[in-house]
């Protein structure tokens, strides 16, 4: 037998001519820091305490007046793309993540497939001693691989996490959440009516991961990068902190911005001189709003606020638990927001994010009836943009765009072992590309040449460790470009060149977009536009920002959200007419199997033996928020089309035959996206009822798919509580689609969805 490569000892005839030999495990510098990252999400510049909000946040403001508060730190303006910068240290377009990956396209900077030549921190990290462990939130995945049949190759754990539990999409229930255990899917521990909350659940993960380590290895440093769903919408809160803001906004989104924006000039959060932008002509006015629109509206940022607190109050949990094991000193913690205030709530608020997707209704009538279930399991609410301005203040616009109010977000970091400064703000113009080069040097390593065999880019980032303990130190990222659906920016040395892009509105050719240009380092809200007085410059940073691009894989710049929000492009998971579901197996990602919507489809339930008395879950789609089910309950098949939340369509049959053994759904498509239901057990009908409304777009945006047998999420309809496991023999359950879904393109959702 030869040698093993390697090998160091000696390997003689005999254990007793022999010296065995073990390879030495890596070991972190002398000194190493743990690392802490907090991603908080949709977290606007002036939404926590030590930033100027009222809103509760002591264990964040606790980590500021500890540590280092930076006051000109800038994201990409949406979630993902943030997030492959400041896990990759490269541009989120050089990562191939130049939009959420929801909206991903076949281009190399759209394709949401980051390349190995892009290595991840913990990628780097693990070769050199660290445990690494994800919790929450990823969205770094494409869409088409979020099933269990996918590769695991761009899960957290094909990408150097140790461990992960959390969920793959932009948002999730937190009363019902879609969850991923290391590299399977699990249903959640609890529901609403048993106190279960997301953010609990996910901060009790992150003690035990790091308890499993500590009890084997005391000494090895780690990496957690902690993710919670807060704020993003819903803006779901146990309902004992919501109330605790009763009444706290009532004085509504002006007040309270003007106050705020008096709290950041007084404490230093903002330069002297610093403007507030003046709030955009399509926010109305508080004082304007009817008393019924005002108190729904109080109501939507009630449960925002609590949802922050109850997040910094669980975030404490774990502080408390590194304090008392004696670690908290030398654990470098960071904790940013993605990307500004979120608009997606529209100009009423919303109380059902899906609706965006499908163009559907959005009443304040309906929100204000339903006010004591905004920021519980029904509802998925998100606040109306006077919120969404506010939560910027003093920046103009929002979140998906790339003026200050976009991309200029918290950044605060704590490590009492290695920087002197204790509650000291920065100025420092910083990116979140910046924050992986900062750990690493934090650490006492360089970013290697290869990871995993790989040669790999450069690092776009430069690290903040010179301003730790400098308040004065020159900045040392001076130049970044941003894109972010066709709104486009340069930052140079102080001063911005900016244009906004509608959104979707592939009329409007990107060369017509009006630029702007401020002189950021003394007008950080972009108030006082010097175009006009600077052409010159404006020019040469316009052309800066094209060389910036195909640099960073920014080309094509695409505005058409309609084919990426539809499928069309959407690779991995070709259509077909037939598809088989088996009982016990998880849940089937929306965008990864069959699409019923706008087509006549069969859903067929073969049993095993005589039906029985047996009830259940045969098979769903969907959540409360929108999609379908057919069940058996009280010895009758039930099909219910939850639209949107809006109305549930429902077809019963008659008392069915105890010895059945099969049970179908026929649906017969009669017009666009509505038809009739047809019940049938051993092939004989048994029951119909017309469907005039059929979701056109998208049943779940909350990862909620289809699910054969039971149903992990939260329920479509009322008639019953999670996981209803069908009871009976039940074999398989087939559907069967014929006809395309977008036979008419041009047609009602579809035209409207463009036009949005």
């Amino acid at each position: 037998m030869g040698e093993r490569s390697g090998f160091q000892g000696v390997i003689g005839r005999t254990r007793a001519e022999s010296t065995p030999w073990w390879p030495p495990e890596p070991r972190p510098p002398e000194g190493a820091p743990n690392v802490l990252v907090v991603v908080l999400d949709d977290v606007g510049f002036a939404q926590l305490g030590c930033y100027g909000s009222d809103i509760a946040t002591p264990t964040l403001d606790g980590l500021a007046a500890g540590g280092l508060q930076y006051t000109n730190f800038h994201t990409t303006a949406l979630c993902s793309p943030t997030r492959a910068c400041l896990l990759t240290g490269r541009n989120h377009h050089a990562a191939g993540v130049g939009r959420v990956v929801d909206l991903a396209t076949g281009f190399p900077g759209y394709d949401a497939v980051i390349p190995k030549s892009c290595g991840m921190l913990p990628e780097v990290l693990t070769p050199h001693g660290y445990a690494a462990y994800a919790v929450g939130k990823w969205h770094l995945t494409p869409e088409h691989e979020h099933h269990l049949g996918a590769t695991r190759a761009r899960w957290p754990l094909g990408r150097g996490f140790e461990r992960w539990y959390g969920y793959f999409d932009g948002e999730t229930s937190q009363f019902g959440p879609t969850l991923i255990s290391d590299n399977h899917a699990v249903p959640p521990p609890g529901d609403h009516e048993d106190g279960y909350h997301l953010t609990e659940d996910l901060v009790d993960h992150g003690l035990a991961f790091l308890g499993d380590l500590r009890a084997v290895q005391p000494d090895k440093p780690w990496l957690l990068y902690l993710c919670p769903g807060a704020c993003h919408s819903p803006h779901q809160a146990p309902a004992e902190w919501i109330e605790r803001y009763r009444g706290h906004f009532d004085q509504g989104w002006d007040a309270w911005r003007e106050e705020t924006f008096a709290r950041q000039i007084a404490t230093g959060v903002l330069p002297e001189g610093t403007d507030l932008s003046p709030r955009p002509p399509w926010v109305p006015a508080w004082d304007d709003l009817p008393e019924d629109q005002q108190r729904v509206s109080a109501r939507y940022m009630e449960c925002f606020a609590a949802y922050l607190s109850h997040f910094d109050h669980h975030l404490g949990r774990l502080l408390d638990r590194l304090r008392e094991t004696g670690e908290l000193d030398n654990t470098l913690v960071m904790v940013l927001s993605d990307n500004g205030a979120s608009s997606e709530g529209g100009p009423n608020g919303s109380v059902n994010d899906a609706r965006n997707w499908n163009v559907a209704e959005m009443s304040v009538a309906e929100a204000v009836e339903r006010i004591d279930e905004i920021g519980g399991p029904t509802i998925h609410n998100n606040y109306p943009w006077g919120w969404t301005v506010a939560g910027n203040t003093p920046f103009k616009r929002w979140k998906r765009e790339t003026h200050e109010g976009g991309v200029c977000d918290p950044l605060i970091v704590h490590w009492p072992a290695g920087m002197a400064a204790r509650g000291e703000r920065r100025r420092q113009y910083s990116h979140a590309v910046d924050l992986l080069p900062t750990i690493l040097e934090a650490i006492g390593v360089e970013m290697p040449a290869v990871v995993d065999g790989v040669e790999q880019q450069a690092l776009a980032g430069t690290s903040l460790a010179y301003s730790f303990d400098d308040a004065d130190a020159a900045d040392r990222h001076t130049v970044q470009y941003f894109e972010m659906l066709g709104s486009r920016a340069l930052y140079q040395d102080g001063w911005k060149a900016v244009t906004y892009h509608p959104i979707a509105d592939t009329s409007i050719h990107i060369d017509d977009d009006p630029w702007e240009l401020y002189h950021v380092a003394v007008d950080p809200s972009e108030c006082h536009d010097l175009a006009a007085e600077e052409p010159e410059r404006l020019r040469a940073m316009i052309e800066r920002w094209w060389v910036e691009a195909e640099a960073n894989q920014v080309l094509p710049v695409d505005t058409d959200l309609l084919t990426a929000i539809l499928g069309l492009e959407r690779p991995g998971v070709p259509d077909r007419d037939h598809y088989e579901f088996r009982p016990g197996g998880a849940p089937v990602p929306e965008t990864c199997t069959v699409n019923v919507r706008n087509r006549s489809h069969t859903v067929t339930a073969e049993l095993s033996g005589a039906l029985g008395d047996a009830e259940g879950i045969l098979l769903v789609q969907g959540s409360v928020l929108g999609g379908w089910v057919l069940f058996v309950a009280d010895g009758r098949l039930h099909y219910v089309h939850n639209y949107v939340g809006l109305e549930q369509q429902r077809a019963v049959s008659a008392p069915l035959d105890p010895a059945a053994r099969t049970l179908a759904l026929h649906f017969a498509r009669t017009g666009e996206h509505r038809g009739v239901a047809h019940l049938l057990a051993d092939g004989v009908e048994v029951g119909a009822a017309e469907i005039p409304k059929l979701t056109p777009v998208r049943f779940a945006i909350t990862g909620d798919g289809v699910h054969c047998g039971e149903h992990w999420g939260e329920p479509v309809c009322a008639d019953y509580r999670r996981p209803f496991r069908f009871s009976g023999p039940l074999h398989r359950v087939l559907v069967d689609v014929s006809g395309s879904p977008f036979s008419d393109p041009e047609s009602d959702a579809y035209d409207a969805l463009r036009k949005q």
